[in-house]
């Protein structure tokens, strides 16, 4: 499959929380996305590896994603070894991405900076020709993204330029909230964790809208850039 974007997360719900407005914009512009979960989240607090992969397959449906696939990496012992970065490499190479979007440099979750440095390596070694991978049968030929961008997660980094979406927003607070065990939900009898709380739903639209705020848009998703950015044109700025 050939996708135009790639996203890596490293647990399920990662995606969704860091850009999943962005995804469904770009999949409502015809763009073919595709998810990968680095882990399956199986230290999660609340809910089990079981709930979070029924989770994951609805909020894909929601946001119309044309795959999705889990690598079953060890969840919170992230570690950027060969093996890991191997696997990688064959869904780069599977997915042939022009643009990855992987977990925020510096976080709260040690897997998330793990998994961007992590996915970020992985693409390059994913280039190299003498590197050889199999999959299916068959042998992969070579492929490297042209842009890595992460996306913010828990810690407030300021982003390097945003995506406005202001017409997604729904689509990616209802994509979050199929993982109904992992967030607020007042008749739950499961331990509250930093992301299970009314005020962390509530952050999904009020960061979104203060990106929009700072940017001239209604909501935004910031992201930051592995490399400088060059604009051919001042087309598709929101003025």
């Amino acid at each position: 499959m050939k996708t135009d974007i790639l996203a890596f997360g490293a647990h399920p719900d990662d995606v969704e929380l860091g850009c999943g407005g962005t995804i469904a914009k770009m999949i409502s512009e015809g763009k073919i996305c595709a998810i990968v979960d680095l882990t399956r989240g199986e230290l999660g607090t609340r809910g089990t590896d079981e709930t979070r992969r029924l989770e994951a397959a609805e909020s894909a449906k929601i946001l119309g994603v044309s795959a999705r696939e889990n690598l079953g990496m060890k969840d919170g012992f992230l570690v950027n070894s060969e093996e890991y970065q191997m696997e990688i490499v064959k869904m780069i190479r599977k997915y042939r991405p022009e643009i990855v979007l992987a977990n925020a440099i510096d976080d709260r979750h040690p897997d998330h900076a793990k998994g961007a440095k992590l996915v970020s390596d992985a693409c390059f070694l994913a280039g190299l020709r003498k590197i050889e991978t199999q999959l299916d049968g068959g042998n992969q030929e070579v492929w490297r993204p042209k842009q890595i961008f992460n996306y913010i997660q828990w810690k407030d980094i300021k982003p390097e330029f945003v995506i406005d979406i202001s017409e997604h927003l729904d689509k990616k607070i209802a994509a979050c909230m199929a993982f109904k065990t992992q967030f607020y939900d007042p008749t739950s009898n499961e331990p509250v964790t930093p992301i299970a709380t009314k005020d962390f739903f509530e952050s999904l639209t009020y960061r979104a809208q203060d990106l929009g705020r700072l940017s001239g848009v209604t909501y935004a998703e910031g992201f930051t850039s592995e490399k400088l950015i060059a604009m051919k044109n001042f087309d598709g700025i929101v003025w």
